[in-house]
């Protein structure tokens, strides 16, 4: 294995914060996953897989340990038929640029997932969704290396515990599982209405009645390009907060005050309130704090324009919480993973 030593993490995460991780690796294949655990318990590190950055946040003093950088590839056809095709993708794949070859071969299931940055091994950590859609539906099976037994697994949909923007792998087993591959099956058919609200809107405005998955792609792509800013150029995680589950309660006592609130019923009884409404509402949209701006164009992402640390990243992140909890009463919760130097088994 070739072991890279004090890697700057800032460069490796989408932030564009964050110290030196002591020691690094790129791994390839299944093989290599397992080799590099391996090391990493051989030299008592503690360790921690990354793929794309664009969902991680790395802290000032980085991480005393072993970074394992997921480049697994491969994207392959396992079974078609008239209805659906099967694909089994590397984790190390670019989650879009997978996305796209669905589309290329008109496939629906998740093309309003386009223009997500990250790696495939990722999507099913942190169930990815957008526009009506979540990549929960479409997957199979998760192929992993189970480090607590030290064997390879294959986690069929329900073991993997896919809730909204939740599963196993960063609920109460995170770290036990390194994601090789991820086997997804995609339909044959033509996307069914109704569709997201923004979506419905472009279409309207286009012209577009009976939409293709193409078409549904290029919207979602046009739409996500006018919200959310590219971390190739603004340094963002994307989504910084995960959208408010509320009681139905809380909701109600919400709406006597704000009666046009957006918000989704949920099969539960519960309901989700996007936390980009709230921040917005508590005078937040737009304003710069220790370098951090909460984007004007979607109160939702946060956006490194001049912080210098984790720190202030942190004390932006605690303003925003503590604004909206004085005034809605709720606490919102941070989306993107963090890197802990920490043993996890």
């Amino acid at each position: 294995m070739n072991i890279q030593h004090k890697t700057s993490l800032s460069a490796l995460t989408t932030m564009g914060l964050g110290g030196d991780a002591a020691q690094l690796v790129e791994v390839y294949s299944p093989d290599d996953v397992r080799q590099a655990v391996a090391y990493a318990r051989q030299h008592k590190l503690p360790w921690y897989v990354l793929g794309g950055g664009s969902n991680t946040l790395a802290r000032d003093d980085g991480f005393d340990g072993l970074v394992i950088l997921n480049k697994i590839p491969g994207i392959n056809v396992i079974d078609q038929t008239k209805q659906y095709t099967t694909f089994t993708v590397g984790a190390g794949e670019l989650w879009d640029a997978f996305v796209a070859q669905t589309v290329d071969r008109n496939l629906s299931g998740i093309e309003c997932l386009s223009a997500i940055p990250g790696t495939v091994g990722a999507a099913p950590v942190q169930n990815i969704g957008a526009y009506g859609q979540e990549v929960a539906s479409a997957i199979a099976y998760v192929d992993a290396y189970d480090t607590k037994n030290d064997t390879f697994v294959r986690l069929q949909n329900a073991e993997c515990e896919f809730s909204y923007r939740h599963s196993i792998f960063r609920g109460r087993e995170q770290g036990r599982y390194i994601i090789t591959a991820v086997t997804m099956r995609l339909r044959a058919v033509l996307p069914q209405p109704p569709f997201y609200k923004a979506i419905e809107t472009y279409l309207r405005e286009h012209s577009i009645a009976n939409p293709s998955v193409r078409q549904l792609r290029d919207a979602v792509i046009a739409i996500r390009a006018n919200k959310l800013p590219d971390p190739r150029a603004t340094p963002n995680t994307g989504s910084f907060f995960k959208n408010a589950i509320v009681s139905r309660e809380i909701y109600e006592r919400i709406v006597a005050d704000y009666p046009n609130v957006p918000h989704y019923d949920l099969p539960d009884g519960n309901v989700k309130i996007p936390t980009g409404w709230l921040i917005e509402q508590s005078g937040l949209k737009g304003a710069l704090y220790r370098g951090m701006r909460v984007y004007d164009k979607n109160a939702l992402v946060l956006v490194n324009e001049s912080a210098k640390s984790y720190d202030d990243l942190a004390a932006a992140r605690q303003h925003i919480i503590n604004t909206v909890q004085t005034k809605f009463g709720i606490t919102i919760q941070q989306e993107p993973l963090e890197i802990y130097t920490k043993k996890l088994f």
